[in-house]
């Protein structure tokens, strides 16, 4: 049995779960997220706590058992909560400013890097070097502050770049000098 898997869900107060087959749908203060449960897991709602079982041992159905979970109870922490990472622009002249919804990046290209915030997502920019992205689905908030990290990674020289806040650099020595 799968140690995540077999582990139940509650469901806080202010959070309704509709189980319709294999659609789970999750409504709460900021927002509203859905998931398709694949085929062989089930997942029962009783009163407020949920519950997800895989009908055999087979491999997919074991693999399956616990990401299921973990990705409800992440929808269910989400729409209370909801979930945020921080980043920060290490560099001379590298710098973030936000345009309405959206941020523009000097990240010493001979242009600056314009980043549109998708539906659902939320920038904050709290100074010229530092900034955060929220929202209420985990998987999107990731994939956006990757994709921001992406336009300039972290050098491994000087350490320049685009980094998650408290990420540490493993630095590389460079050239020895005469």
């Amino acid at each position: 049995m799968s140690r995540i898997g077999r582990l139940p869900i509650t469901v806080p107060a202010g959070v309704e779960v509709k189980v319709d087959g294999s659609v789970i749908n999750v409504k709460g203060t900021k927002g509203e997220l859905s998931h398709t449960v694949a085929s062989p897991i089930e997942v029962t709602l009783d009163e407020s706590t949920l519950t997800v079982s895989r009908p055999n041992d087979e491999r997919t159905s074991r693999s399956l058992h616990g990401l299921t979970r973990t990705l409800i109870a992440n929808m269910i922490e989400g729409v209370t909560k909801g979930y945020e990472k921080k980043l920060e622009i290490v560099g001379t002249g590298y710098r973030v400013q936000a345009k309405g919804s959206d941020l523009e990046f000097a990240l010493g290209f001979s242009h600056p890097v314009n980043v549109s915030a998708p539906e659902g997502i939320t920038f904050t920019v709290e100074g010229p070097t530092k900034l955060s992205v929220a929202g209420i689905s985990k998987q999107q908030v990731g994939e956006v502050a990757a994709n921001i990290r992406k336009l300039r990674k972290p050098d491994p020289y000087k350490g320049k770049g685009v980094r998650y806040a408290g990420e540490v650099i493993r630095r590389k020595v460079g050239k020895a000098g005469k």
